[in-house]
């Protein structure tokens, strides 16, 4: 599937009608609007049952696809194995539709193969053409802002990673102190403009293209640094005396670049999917620094393909809260990917009055409602901005092709509201790290404020409150686990005292509270730990305290890598003859 700057409608095969920046000029380029004929199909994606040797092995997988391409009268042959495990299966150049179909009808009638689907394109969801802190009402008015200011008394985002999967990153100086080491996934080396094919620099190297080079009716379109504008809103540096305040402006922003000249392929998506959220990617080296966020503003039309689907549930398997875009066509969000799929926040965008924006998908998909802004009336001629005082304000650049100077521009789009629900995942995770993707949807959608204007067709749980969010996450009384039995402590020995915790979601804090009571008249003798219910140890005191008697403290433990539930120990060993004691009791604050 074609991925792209998200608006307008498709084939399937084609992405979505790329979305347009607000323009920086009168002559500024709009984006390309989607192929109006299907998009001719160079590769597939096919995901082999578990069973199937070709599911394992790329030489089966080679064979396979050669026997048939050939029933089928295509050269098709095995490119490489996607990070989710599918394989991705090249046609030998650009096939049409009907000509695809026939090598997808070999792959479904095969017993073993679980799906095949075409590599179509996707393209990120800017603007739909249409164009410093006191600009920012998004984050503080209470109209139809999202009440971020009040959040970061308890949270700035700090320790917490974002990767933003998009077009990649064009140096800013309001964002570069909060870039770390991303990844260009673009395979094309065309699409990517950078010479050669994936490698470790994600710099957008912009994604203008000509009329009718994105396919048959498409539009010209000026680069739309995109990826860059996204970054912004999430964690813009904050109190350097200069441009925007990012939501979460402590976080760390991670550029994965899928998305350059003509939009991005599903599986190079898919494969920063992977990546991004720590998973593993045949020859790409592994993420040093694994994001607990993803925002994608980016989508075509159709619903979720099983690639995509796959791609996202180990994500979010690995920890990972995945926020997307709705999509900017003013239609059900159950007509696109990836704002249809599930394990994902769907986020739909309002206006400064707190009404749905013209342009924004809707429907049953949508989890919640964050500021997109807009930069012209419904009414207004398309492509040009009236209203740029109720866009959303970020960083962006000045080059309509290559890259210029850095400025500061107002966008719309669902491509600007997803990011403002992604940056207060981050300071959510950041408040409390042991939450889930799923505590954080739900934790979202829980303290989610009704509109101030009106939805029709469904905005999900309403606009989304980044402080009444946070501050229901960081305060939600401790529940307590207590084991009161003594357990005696004789010269030289090992012993245990058990507790056994249910009913706690997901991981245990960064920040376990463990409350120890021990009776012993020379605690220098003894070495005191804590042991999870998957066997890690974490040691509490180590004989310390000479002569001291008795041990009656609070110690703090950083388990968020642990799972809650499941029996802890208290270890306490005894390394001396002559003194001897008990454990009176000992406590788990979760």
């Amino acid at each position: 599937m074609s991925v792209t700057l998200l608006a307008g409608s498709a084939t399937a095969a084609v992405a979505v009608n790329a979305a347009e920046p607000a323009p920086a000029a009168a002559s500024a380029l709009p984006a390309p609007a989607a192929p109006t004929a299907p998009a001719p199909v160079e590769k597939l994606i096919v995901g082999y049952k578990s069973s199937a040797a070709e599911a394992s092995s790329n030489t089966a997988a080679a064979d396979d696809a050669a026997a048939k391409g050939k029933k089928a009268g295509k050269n098709a042959k095995f490119d490489r194995r996607l990070g989710t495990g599918a394989a991705l299966v090249n046609l030998g150049g650009a096939a049409a539709p009907a000509d695809a179909a026939k090598v997808m009808a070999q792959f479904r009638a095969d017993p073993d193969v679980a799906y095949v689907e075409p590599d179509s394109r996707a393209y990120a969801m800017a603007t739909p053409n249409d164009t410093e802190y006191a600009k920012q009402w998004d984050l503080f008015e209470p109209t139809a802002g999202m009440n971020v200011p009040a959040a970061w008394d308890k949270s700035t985002g700090s320790g917490v990673t974002v990767a933003v999967i998009d077009t990649g990153y064009v140096t800013h100086s309001d964002v570069a102190p909060n870039i770390v080491a991303g990844y260009d996934f673009i395979s094309d080396s065309t699409a990517a403009r950078d010479g050669n094919g994936r490698d470790s620099n994600p710099a957008d190297q912009g994604d203008w293209s000509a009329a009718g080079e994105c396919g048959t009716g498409s539009t010209a379109s000026g680069s739309s640094w995109h990826g860059t504008h996204v970054a912004g809103t999430i964690a813009a540096a904050t109190n350097n005396a200069k441009g925007v305040a990012g939501i979460a402006y402590n976080a760390k922003i991670q550029p994965v670049r899928v998305l350059g000249k003509c939009g991005g392929a599903t599986s190079d998506i898919v494969d920063a999917i992977t990546w991004a959220s720590g998973g593993s990617v045949a020859g790409i080296p592994a993420n040093a620094t694994p994001a607990k966020v993803i925002n994608m503003s980016l989508g075509g039309s159709g619903t979720c393909s099983s690639s995509y689907q796959n791609a996202i549930n180990a994500a979010v398997g690995r920890g990972t809260t995945v926020v997307v875009a709705a999509g900017n066509s003013n239609a059900d969000a159950s007509g696109f990917t990836p704002a249809s799929c599930n394990n994902v926040i769907t986020v739909a965008a309002s206006n400064r009055t707190g009404d749905r924006s013209f342009y924004s998908n809707y429907g049953a998909k949508i989890d919640v409602t964050a500021p997109g802004g807009e930069t012209r009336r419904a009414t207004d001629t398309p492509g040009t901005v009236t209203t740029p005082e109720n866009g959303i304000l970020s960083t962006l650049n000045s080059g309509t092709t290559t890259p210029g100077s850095e400025i500061y521009k107002p966008y719309q789009g669902t491509s600007m509201a997803s990011p403002h629900v992604a940056g207060l995942a981050a300071l959510m995770v950041a408040a409390k790290p042991s939450l889930t993707p799923a505590q954080v949807e739900s934790a979202i959608k829980a303290n989610a404020r009704t509109l101030a204007g009106t939805c029709t067709g469904g905005c999900g749980a309403g606009l989304a409150d980044a402080a009444a969010t946070v501050n229901a996450v960081t305060s939600t009384p401790s529940t307590a686990f207590e084991n009161t039995t003594n357990v005696s402590i004789g010269d030289n020995t090992t012993v245990e005292s058990p507790i056994t915790v249910s009913g706690v979601a997901g991981n245990a804090p960064a920040a376990l509270a463990v409350n120890v009571n021990i009776v012993h008249t020379y605690i220098g003798d003894l070495k005191v730990d804590l042991v999870a219910p998957d066997g890690s140890v974490y040691t509490l005191h180590n004989r310390a305290g000479g002569s001291t008697d008795n041990i009656n403290q609070q110690y703090t433990v950083n388990a968020s890598s642990e799972v809650a539930n499941g029996t802890w120990k208290l270890r306490v060993n005894d390394n001396a003859a002559g003194d001897t004691g008990f454990i009176d009791s000992w406590s788990l604050g979760f």
